[in-house]
């Protein structure tokens, strides 16, 4: 069985798309690419987002975001994100994700995310960690 990684880093040059009139990062950028960061990660682990909800019918869903802004990106800055899986339990999957300025080290935002997955029916699927590759013996595994 492959190892599993708990960690993916992405890298991304700022467009001018993902900024405001003054060429700072737009808050909502952030999520998308943190978006990109959680499906990245799944994809690291063998999971493909897309074949969950075709072949099976499981979406995976944020129930829960607390993003802490500390440092604007600026246009053509090259950002760094780092996507970890915190903890999860039979129902979620709480992910950490932080992004930096690549040239500076500067923090703009860290974000803890938590997933679940749920099925075409709107009914949660009550084993997130063998669903994701993530099966422990203690059903709520601190992973960091």
């Amino acid at each position: 069985m492959k190892n599993k990684i708990f960690e993916n880093v992405l890298e991304y040059k700022v467009q001018y798309a993902d900024t405001d009139a003054y060429g700072v990062v737009w808050h909502g950028t952030y999520l998308r690419w943190m978006e990109a960061g959680r499906v990245e990660w799944l994809f690291d682990n063998g999971v493909r987002i897309d074949e969950l909800a075709r072949d099976f019918g499981i979406v995976m869903p944020v129930v829960d975001i607390n993003i802490k802004y500390k440092y604007p990106a600026k246009l053509m800055n090259n950002v760094i994100l780092t996507t970890m899986v915190k903890n999860f339990t039979n129902t979620s999957v709480t992910f950490e994700q932080i992004i930096k300025i690549k040239e500076t080290g500067k923090i703009c935002t860290v974000a803890e995310v938590r997933a679940t997955a749920t099925d075409k029916n709107g009914r949660i699927v009550r084993d997130i960690g063998s669903l994701i590759g993530l099966k422990s013996e203690n059903t709520d595994r601190q992973c960091v």
